[in-house]
C-alpha cells in the first residue's frame, strides 16, 4: 500500500493558521509542490477557502481518516517561488505572525480569492465550470480535467462581474465644485470622491443612500465624474501619465565618474556573490544614469532587475526616461495605487524570463526569478518603511531578497540614512562615490533668511521674508523659475475666532483644524473628519474666524496677487484627481508659470533646467518634532530640496527661512558637510543610545476615549511590561501619552524600548501580552519606528 501524502497549507483569509490536509484524489502525488495555489474546505461549513502548499510529508501525527482532502490546486505550476516563501516565513518569525497572515497582507485580492471558475476546452468549444461543482464531478472526469490543467488546456478565470460592478467613478473637476449650492446630493458625491479617489457603486450607496444614483447620474452627463471600467485601459493611461512629466532634456551620457562607478558595479554583478553597496552622490550627480546601466547589464546576463523609489511621482518619471533612453527594454511598472486586477495580471504574467520592475515598495515582493540587482533610489525616505497593517521596511526585504539570490543590493541617495551611511564607514559593505554634478555645476549657494522679527515679513505674502520675496522678484523678471516649499496644505492651518478665543479642533483628534478655502472647508488631515466654513464659531457661535499660519493654498493665492502671474501648487490636494499630478508637473516644464508652491513632494527626483531659485519658507519646521531623526530628516529634505536649483546651465540660489539661526544643523546644510553633519549626530545618538548604537521600538496602546477600562488595563500591561523589560536587560521608557494623543477618537500611549538585538524587544511584547491579556486596550510592535508621533 503506498504511503499518504500530506499537504501542509498556510490559510489565506481567518483564522491563518497552517494545517494538514490530503491531497485531491485527481491529482498524482508528483504533481503537489511548495508555492502551489489551493483550493480547500474550511470549517464545519467546508466553506471554500485559498491556501499555499507549504510543504509535502509523507508523516503525519494526525490519522488520514480525520483529514480533509484539498478541493483543486488553482494553477498548474507555483506561482510563489521558493525565495518569496522564505521570505514570507522570515517575516512572519519577525512579526510573531502566521505564514498566512503575512502572505495574505501582500497578495493581491485575486490571489487569495476562491470566487473563480475553471475554464477549459471541450469538442473544441470553451466551457466554464463552478469550483463548487468541481468536487461533485465523477472521479474520471476531475482526472481528465485535472490533465487539462497540467497540461495548459485549462485555467481558472474569476467569475464575470456585472457590468455595475465593474465600473469605478472618478473626479472630474477640482473644489469649489460646479454645482448649485442646495443640489447637496451632488456635493455629498463628489465630496465621497474627493476622499477616497475612484470608486464603485456598492461604496457610494453604503456610504451615502440610494438616492445617489439620481446625483450621480447629473454629474455623469455634466462631466463632473468620469466612468471607468475595472482595469480598462489602465496601462494606455498609464504611458499617458507619464508622458505628461517634464521630458528628458537629452539623452544620457556617462561622465568619468559615472564610468568608474557603472564598472565597479558591474564587475561585482559578473561575480554574482551578491553584496551591498551605497552609492552616495550630489544632487544632479546622474545617479539615475547608473542605475538604467546597471540594469541594462544585469537584464543582458539573464537575470532580472528592481529599481525602487519612494514615490509613484518618481516612479513615472524613471519610466518615461526609460522609455526614451532604452525603448527596447519592457518595464514592469506596478505600486499600490494600481487596481487588484492589473495587480493580479502582473503576479501571474511575470514566469521564468528576467524582467524589469519599476515601482515603489510593494513591487519587491513580485515573484520575478532569478534577481540580479535590487537599487533603492532615495534609500533614506521614511516612505520606504510601510507604517499601516502589515509593518516592514524596504530596505530590510531588499537585503532578504537580495540574500536569497546572491544578487547585488544597491543603496543610493545624495543624503544616507546615517545607519547605512554608519555601516559602510564601519566597513559591513562598500561605497561608491559620485561627488560631482554631472555637468561640473557648482552646487547652488544656500543662505539663512532671519524671520524672528515680524518686520523682516512681507505684507502682500505674509510667510514670506521681503529679501526672500525681493529674489523671486528678480528671478521672475529675468524669466527664470522658483520653486517654494512649504510644508503646510491648506489655506491656514488654523481658525481662530477673535470673540471667544477658542481654535477649532477636530473632536475626535484633539488636533487644529486646517482651512482649505477652496473646498470650502475645515477639515482634519488625520482622520478626515470635515465642517463646512464660513460657519459660526462651535464654542460661541460668533461669525469672528481670524485665519492664523499659511498653508500652500493661501501662500499661492497671495503670489498669484501680488506677481501679477499664474502660480502653480502641488501638494495632495491639488493632485488628488488622476493625471493633475504629472498634469501640474508638465505644466510647469513647460513654463507655463514661473512658480511652483508645493510641499515636500517637491524635494526630490524633478529637474526643470530654468529653476535657478528654492526658497524653504519654514525650513526650521521639522527640528522641534519630538523625534530622534528630526535634525536628520531636516537635514536631508533641505539638502534635497535645494538640489532642485541651478541643475542646468543657470546657477542656482537657495534661501532658508528660519526663526532658530543658532541649531547646530545649519552650518553643515550651508556647506552641503553631510559628512561633518554625519559625524555630529553620531556623537549625540551615541550618548543617548540610538540607531545605529542600539536597536529602538515603539509599543503603541489605545483605547476608546469613553472607556475608562482602557485606564486599568493600561496600568496593568505597563507594570508587566516593566518588570519584564528588567528581566531581559532592556531600557524601558514609559508608558506616556503619544506626541499626538488623541486620534480617530482613541486615547493613545506609547512605550520606547532600546536593546541591543531584536528578539529580546519580541519576546518582551509577546511574553507581556500573554500575560496581561489585555480586551479593552488595542496594542502594536512598531520596530524600529520612523514615525513617532
Amino acid at each position: 500500500m503506498p504511503e499518504a501524502l500530506f499537504l501542509q497549507i498556510a490559510l489565506l483569509s481567518a483564522p491563518y493558521s497552517t494545517l494538514t490536509y490530503l491531497p485531491a484524489r485527481a491529482f498524482p502525488d508528483s504533481f503537489w509542490q511548495k508555492g502551489l495555489r489551493v483550493l480547500l474546505p474550511l470549517g464545519r461549513t467546508n466553506r471554500p477557502c485559498t491556501g499555499i502548499l507549504l510543504e509535502c510529508r509523507n508523516t503525519s501525527h494526525l490519522s488520514s481518516s480525520s483529514l480533509k482532502a484539498v478541493l483543486w490546486p488553482l494553477e498548474a505550476a507555483p506561482l510563489i517561488p521558493d525565495d518569496l516563501l522564505s521570505l514570507f516565513s522570515e517575516m512572519a518569525a519577525r512579526e510573531g505572525g502566521t505564514f498566512g497572515r503575512i502572505a495574505a497582507s501582500i497578495l493581491p485580492q485575486g490571489l487569495r480569492s476562491a470566487d473563480l471558475l475553471l475554464q477549459y476546452l471541450e469538442d473544441g468549444r470553451q466551457k466554464t465550470l463552478p469550483l463548487s461543482s468541481l468536487s461533485l464531478c465523477p472521479l474520471p472526469e476531475q482526472s481528465d480535467l485535472a490533465r487539462a490543467l497540467i497540461e495548459g488546456r485549462a485555467s481558472f478565470v474569476p467569475t464575470k462581474k456585472e457590468a455595475a460592478e465593474r465600473e469605478r467613478f472618478l473626479l472630474a473637476v477640482d473644489p469649489p465644485w460646479p454645482v448649485r449650492p442646495k443640489a447637496v446630493q451632488q456635493k455629498a458625491v463628489l465630496e465621497f470622491l474627493y476622499a477616497h479617489g475612484t470608486s464603485g457603486r456598492k461604496a457610494l450607496r453604503e456610504a451615502l443612500s440610494p438616492s445617489y444614483s439620481t446625483a450621480l447620474k447629473e454629474l455623469l452627463k455634466a462631466g463632473h465624474v468620469r466612468v471607468r471600467f475595472e482595469d480598462e485601459g489602465e496601462e494606455d493611461e498609464l504611458i499617458q501619465s507619464a508622458d505628461l512629466l517634464p521630458p528628458l532634456e537629452k539623452p544620457f551620457s556617462l561622465n568619468g565618474e559615472q564610468e568608474d562607478v557603472v564598472g565597479r558595479l558591474g564587475a561585482a554583478l559578473s561575480e554574482g556573490k551578491g553584496g551591498t553597496v551605497l552609492l552616495y552622490g550630489v544632487t544632479g550627480s546622474g545617479k539615475t544614469a547608473v542605475y538604467l546601466d546597471i540594469v541594462r547589464k544585469a537584464l543582458g546576463m539573464g537575470r532580472s532587475a528592481f529599481l525602487l523609489v519612494p514615490e509613484v511621482a518618481l516612479a513615472l518619471k524613471l519610466l518615461q526616461d526609460t522609455k526614451k533612453i532604452y525603448p527596447d527594454i519592457p518595464v514592469i511598472f506596478y505600486h499600490g495605487y494600481q487596481s487588484q486586477r492589473y495587480r493580479e495580471r502582473v503576479w501571474k504574467s511575470l514566469g521564468a524570463r528576467p524582467v524589469f520592475v519599476l515601482g515603489t515598495r510593494s513591487a519587491l515582493f513580485l515573484p520575478a526569478h532569478r534577481i540580479g540587482v535590487i537599487i533603492l533610489d532615495e534609500e533614506h525616505d521614511a516612505s520606504f518603511k510601510q507604517e499601516d497593517g502589515l509593518h516592514y521596511h524596504a530596505k530590510d526585504i531588499a537585503w532578504l531578497r537580495a540574500h536569497l539570490h546572491s544578487a547585488l543590493l544597491v543603496l543610493g541617495s545624495a543624503t544616507p540614512d546615517i545607519r547605512t551611511f554608519y555601516a559602510a564607514q564601519e566597513r559591513l559593505f562598500e561605497r561608491l562615490d559620485l561627488p560631482h554634478r554631472i555637468r561640473g555645476q557648482a552646487l547652488p549657494p544656500i543662505e539663512l533668511i532671519d524671520v524672528r522679527e515680524k518686520k523682516s515679513l512681507s505684507e502682500a505674502v505674509t510667510l514670506l521674508a521681503k529679501q526672500s520675496l525681493a529674489v523671486l522678484e528678480e528671478t521672475v523678471a529675468r524669466g527664470e523659475q522658483a520653486v517654494l516649499l512649504i510644508n503646510r496644505r491648506g489655506f491656514a492651518p488654523h481658525m481662530y475666532c477673535t470673540e471667544c478665543g477658542k481654535t477649532e479642533r477636530c473632536p475626535d483628534c484633539e488636533i487644529g483644524l486646517t482651512y482649505h478655502k477652496a473646498h470650502g472647508k475645515l477639515i482634519c488631515h488625520y482622520c478626515g473628519y470635515t465642517r463646512s466654513f464660513p460657519a459660526p464659531c462651535s464654542g460661541c457661535g460668533a461669525n469672528a474666524y481670524l485665519p492664523l499660519g499659511e498653508g500652500t493654498e493661501r501662500v499661492a493665492e497671495e503670489l498669484e496677487a501680488y506677481l501679477g502671474r499664474r502660480v502653480l501648487r502641488l501638494d495632495r490636494d491639488s493632485t488628488r484627481r488622476e493625471g493633475q499630478m504629472e498634469a501640474i508637473l508638465h505644466a510647469f516644464a513647460r513654463e507655463e508659470s514661473p512658480v511652483l508652491v508645493g510641499t515636500q513632494m517637491l524635494s526630490k527626483g524633478h529637474h526643470f533646467p530654468k529653476v535657478t531659485l528654492v526658497i524653504a519658507a519654514d525650513a526650521d519646521q521639522g527640528l522641534n518634532i519630538p523625534d530622534y531623526r528630526a535634525s536628520e530628516r531636516t537635514f536631508q529634505l533641505l539638502l534635497q530640496s535645494a538640489g532642485r536649483a541651478g541643475r542646468d546651465a543657470l546657477p542656482g540660489r537657495v534661501l532658508l527661512q528660519t526663526r532658530d539661526t543658532s541649531h547646530y544643523v545649519w552650518p553643515y546644510i550651508l556647506a552641503y558637510d553631510y559628512e561633518g553633519f554625519f559625524a555630529e549626530e553620531l556623537a549625540r545618538r551615541k550618548k543617548h543610545a540610538y540607531p545605529p548604537f542600539a536597536k529602538i521600538a515603539l509599543i503603541r496602546l489605545s483605547f476608546l476615549k469613553d472607556d475608562e477600562r482602557g485606564h486599568g488595563e493600561l496600568a496593568s500591561l505597563s507594570l508587566i511590561l516593566k518588570a519584564r523589560a528588567r528581566a531581559l536587560g532592556l531600557i524601558f521608557l514609559g508608558p506616556a501619552p503619544s506626541p499626538l494623543s488623541m486620534l480617530r477618537g482613541r486615547k493613545r500611549y506609547q512605550c520606547l524600548v532600546k536593546s541591543a538585538d531584536w528578539p529580546r524587544i519580541r519576546e518582551l511584547y509577546e511574553s507581556s501580552l500573554k500575560e496581561g491579556r489585555p480586551r479593552n486596550l488595542r496594542t502594536s510592535l512598531d520596530l524600529d519606528p520612523m514615525n513617532m508621533l
